[in-house]
């Protein structure tokens, strides 16, 4: 085959002092024969994560800064991948960990099928037993809708992948991210992508760990943001986006107007006149408990009390937020929200 392409890893960073430096290592250690750098674009952090950073530097040259100012996701990736120049560039989470022959097998999988990306699998991992609750909603059918990137499947073309493993040329021809969509920017790329003519390969051997958000606050400001975002592709693009985008903004529509019709029954009861059909509304939030309840039991329940407890809050949170953001995308509210990165 020759000598192996260079690659580079490039990596948003803001507010991660917990997180970074497994990142990072998880990089260092690669067993990829090819030459490698590091790029972290830095963004104004207040935890502490530049320190770790410099720390990382002292140990490892090949560990490279540059500022990204406002801190946003596009921003950021898009700095790292121009103050590099390796043929070959890998995406990074600093939420998430590589397996060690993770660059080996894209590089070859890159190689083997020509694509412009390859990508795989979002393999969500828990410490606490709320963060496991979030790790098996992430990697259920009944959580995210069970794409291949978060559930798996057949090795194959693809309209998105987890992170990205990218061909220099193609991702420059095709402009790198776009910085005004803050949130979905992987999917919108990998959209422009597939109009150019490129392939866009999963590859489920490429599997990363991710590590879910904290707290229930952050899960929620999570994916606020990532279903106003997904609003804002949907009313950008919306032949292309798939069905289940809209499963939760339908599910959250249903539970309301079910909710109103079933108190508008209730208040005309007490009044003393109408029917009671009015009632019947109260069917469809019933439907959605006995569905969380149901879903608890068969994805959480054998994963102790604890976080099947907090599974039966962490399914509503993901749905709800991600719902009633989506209705915040279409309605044009994802303007100058720079709060909404879902850090």
């Amino acid at each position: 085959m020759g000598p192996l392409p260079a690659v580079s890893y490039v990596m948003p960073v803001l507010n991660e002092a917990d997180h970074i430096e497994a990142a990072v290592a998880s990089l260092i250690a690669q067993d990829y024969a090819g030459d490698f750098d590091v790029m972290l674009a830095l963004g104004p952090s207040t935890d502490g994560t530049d320190a770790v950073v410099r720390r990382m530097q002292l140990a490892d040259p090949r560990i490279r800064t540059a500022p990204n100012e406002l801190g946003t996701t596009p921003e950021g990736l898009n700095i790292a991948i121009r103050a590099t120049v390796n043929p070959i560039v890998v995406r990074v989470d600093a939420h998430s960990q590589l397996p060690t022959d993770y660059t080996r097998i894209a590089v070859e999988t890159l190689l083997r099928t020509g694509a412009a990306n390859v990508g795989g699998v979002m393999a969500a991992e828990g410490k606490t037993p709320f963060e496991t609750a979030v790790a098996l909603a992430y990697g259920s059918r009944v959580g995210l809708g069970g794409t291949p990137h978060h559930v798996g499947g057949e090795e194959g073309p693809a309209d998105t992948v987890y992170l990205g493993v990218f061909r220099r040329d193609r991702l420059e021809a095709a402009g790198l991210f776009d910085e005004n969509i803050r949130r979905g920017q992987d999917w919108e790329l990998n959209r422009r992508l597939r109009e150019q003519g490129d392939t866009v390969w999963f590859n489920p051997a490429l599997r990363v760990t991710y590590r879910p958000r904290s707290s229930y606050s952050r899960l929620a400001r999570q994916f606020l943001s990532t279903g106003m975002w997904r609003g804002e592709l949907a009313r950008r693009y919306t032949s292309a986006n798939g069905l289940r985008y809209f499963v939760p903004p339908a599910m959250v529509l249903a539970v309301a107007v079910g909710l109103l019709l079933g108190l508008f029954g209730v208040v005309r009861l007490a009044l003393g006149h109408g029917s009671r059909w009015p009632l019947i509304g109260f069917a469809m939030p019933a439907v959605y408990v006995a569905f969380v309840v149901l879903a608890t039991l068969l994805v959480a329940a054998r994963h102790g009390v604890r976080t099947a407890t907090w599974f039966l809050l962490v399914l509503p949170c993901i749905h709800y937020c991600w719902g009633i953001g989506f209705f915040f995308g279409v309605a044009k509210l994802t303007r100058n929200i720079q709060a909404y990165t879902g850090r």
